[in-house]
This record gives C-alpha cells, sequence and structure tokens, in this order.
C-alpha cells in the first residue's frame, strides 16, 4: 500500500468517526387523536385505510398523516415544507376544504414518539395535545 492510499484511508476513518450522523426525521405517520380512549370513536380501518367513523367530530379532534398528505375529517392537504429543530417540527401544507383553499403552517412540539401538542403562534397560549392511536 503506498503512502497517499494510506493517507487517504485514515483521511476516511477520522472523517467516519468525527463526523455526527445526521438524526433521523421523527416519524410522524399515523393516526392522531385528542384523546387516547376515543381512537377507536374517532378512527377505523375499512378496506386496509384507516378513516374517520361516522361520528368522528363528536368525539374530538384528529388528523390522519401518510407520507406528505394529512387528512382531517373535513380537509386534506400536502405537506410542501418541514423543518426541524430539537423536539419542534413546522409543517407548510397546502390544504382544500369542500369551500376554499388555503396555506396553513402547523407548529408541532413533540413530546414522544405517541404524543405531540400542535401549537398555534397567532392565538396565544392556545395548545392541543394528540396522541398517535395504534388501529
Amino acid at each position: 500500500m503506498n503512502r497517499f492510499s494510506r493517507r487517504a484511508m485514515l483521511c476516511v476513518a477520522f472523517l467516519g468517526v468525527t463526523l455526527p450522523v445526521p438524526a433521523a426525521a421523527f416519524d410522524l405517520s399515523g393516526a392522531w387523536a385528542t384523546e387516547a380512549g376515543l381512537c377507536d370513536r374517532v378512527f377505523m380501518k375499512k378496506g386496509g385505510s384507516v378513516v374517520f367513523t361516522e361520528l368522528s367530530d363528536v368525539f374530538g379532534s384528529g388528523f390522519i398523516i401518510e407520507g406528505n398528505r394529512i387528512r382531517g375529517r373535513n380537509a386534506r392537504c400536502t405537506i410542501k415544507s418541514r423543518k426541524e429543530s430539537g423536539d419542534s417540527v413546522d409543517l407548510v401544507a397546502d390544504c382544500a376544504t369542500s369551500i376554499m383553499n388555503q396555506s396553513v403552517r402547523f407548529n408541532l412540539k413533540i413530546i414522544d414518539d405517541n404524543n405531540l401538542t400542535r401549537l398555534f403562534p397567532e392565538i396565544q397560549g392556545m395548545t392541543m395535545k394528540y396522541t398517535r392511536c395504534s388501529i
């Protein structure tokens, strides 16, 4: 092995040890409800997919995230950007309801793998806690 090859291998080994490994993005996939005990009243399985029950809005709020899509009871959104910083995730999504389209910002604070809080910066002090449902 020549001198250059040894130096190159040492550099690669050094960089591999000292460079930080990028953290994995928090997985938001799944069905999220405001009350863990009401998951089965907000969501159900239908044909292999998770959907809202007929009376889901009576039992609380919830949403379903699949890839870059967010489904609410009355809106469908496509995530256009995502920024993570520590335990915060900021999403910008294009959302459509039966009457309008709009860009919506979702500010989320991760509590743990199955709990998060949505913050509403435009309404000081307003938050909503969500729990991931196992359906």
